[in-house]
This record gives C-alpha cells, structure tokens and sequence, in this order.
C-alpha cells in the first residue's frame, strides 16, 4: 500500500477532529469517568466520530481499533494484518486539566509494525506525520512544514518524562543514565519531541496501551528513531492483550 497517497487525507481528518476538539476545549465541558476511573469527555467521542467515519472513507476494508470504539474480539483481530489504531484524544488529563499537551493519533499498522502515524496537537497548533522509509515532518503554530529528524548523540542527555505517570521505576532508570536534563511534556508529544530532536530519551516504565503510542511511534521510526521494550525487543502492535510492555524510546543511536 502507498502510504504517502492517502497520507494528505488522514491528515485532513486529523486535523478536521482536532478542530472539533479544540471547540469544545474551549467551552465549559464536562468530564466523566470511565470503569476504569480513566476521564472521558464530549471530545473523546467526537473525535473518535470524525476519525472512523473519515478513514471508512479511505478504505472499508481496513479495520479500525479505537480507544473509544467497540473492540473487535482477539478471535476477529487475530487476522488482522492490516489495521487502523486510533486514540481520538492522547493525554485526556492534560485535555481536563487545560495544560495544552494532548494529542489526537491516527496510525497505520502492518504486520505488527506503526508503519505511518499522524499527530495533532490542537491546542499547540502543532502536527506530526511520518511513514516508514520516507521521512517525517511536522507543522508548527506559524503553518511552516519542516522535515524532522532525531538529534545526534549529546554528553547529557534529554530525559523526556511523563507530567502525570513518572513513577518510582521511571525515576531509577534515569538515575542510571548519568548526568541529564528533564524535558516536561504531555501525551504522545513525547515521542515527538524526540522525532523533531528537542529531547533524546523517554522511557516508559508504567503502563500504556497500544492506541497511546502508535502514532507518535510511527513518526519517530520516520524521523530515524527506535521504541524497544526494556528487554530489547521492538514494540509491537496487534497483541491479544492491548496493554505495551515497559518500553524506552529514542535516537537509533542509544540502542
């Protein structure tokens, strides 16, 4: 599949949702809370609308898996090669609590591998893209398209680190990484601070689900970044239990 000729059309969609996110980031919403206790609001759901019924669009015939979404069954998912993985709103804390640092992630999955990932940041006026073997981009707040690439290696490294999720794990292994600086960011912009070569490492030793990393991984990939798990392996996507291993993400040089 040529990714790069629907590549404008999911950004289209990424960006129709994002309009409607921001709308409602505006408003006086209000916030509910799943079985999870995990928060959900009105945008969650109308961007999970605007995405799906936009992708169908593309193509009915590849499936979608959405945060927000029905879940197809692992006897139905099992056989998928080729899927859509969706979160309509990465960072729904951030969304509530008004920082700005949410994300809303369209990624492509083959065989396992985010192989093209886009990610808007409504409220920062920001947006990713990347596809595997073809680069990666982003458009900041002005509207310019720059192509993005992963810093080179640095004496001190940059620590990107979770506002709401940096636990004591989290924290041991950074002490093991010698002298450093703490990059703050919320969300999937994590990967992507690293994609556009504003920060060198996140590790991630707490847990996550695949819908909250594949976007931002793929453009990481793109932009000549790796997502290992802690044991060396790639992270992968497609698993019976959607939750991610423990995972560091990073320059290609760091692995």
């Amino acid at each position: 599949m040529y990714y790069s000729s629907i590549l404008p059309e999911v950004l289209k969609i990424a960006d129709e949702a994002s309009e409607k996110v921001l709308h409602i980031y505006q408003s006086d919403f209000k916030v509910s809370y799943k079985e999870d206790q995990s928060p959900i609001t009105a945008a969650d759901t109308a961007s999970h609308d605007i995405i799906v019924k936009g992708l169908r669009s593309i193509s009915r015939d590849i499936p979608v898996l959405s945060e927000e979404g029905e879940q197809a069954s692992w006897d139905e998912r099992k056989h998928w090669r080729r899927f859509w993985l969706i979160d309509p709103i990465d960072g729904t804390k951030d969304f509530t609590q008004r920082t700005g640092e949410f994300t809303v992630n369209i990624a492509m999955i083959e065989d396992g591998e985010p192989v093209m990932g886009v990610v808007t940041a409504p409220a920062l006026k920001e947006a990713f893209w990347g596809i595997k073997g073809e680069g990666a981009h982003m458009r900041d707040r002005t509207g310019r398209i720059h192509r993005i690439r992963v810093a080179e290696p640095r004496d001190t490294l940059r620590v990107v680190a979770s506002k709401n999720h940096l636990n004591d794990a989290t924290r041991a292994f950074i002490d093991t990484l010698g002298p450093h600086d703490t990059v703050q960011a919320g969300s999937s912009l994590k990967f992507c601070r690293i994609a556009e070569g504003h920060a060198d490492i996140y590790p991630r030793m707490s847990p996550t689900c695949e819908w909250d990393t594949a976007a931002a991984h793929a453009v990481l990939l793109a932009a000549g970044g790796k997502v290992q798990t802690v044991d060396g392996q790639p992270l992968k996507y497609g698993k019976e239990d959607v939750l991610n291993p423990y995972f560091i993400a990073a320059g290609s040089w760091y692995f």
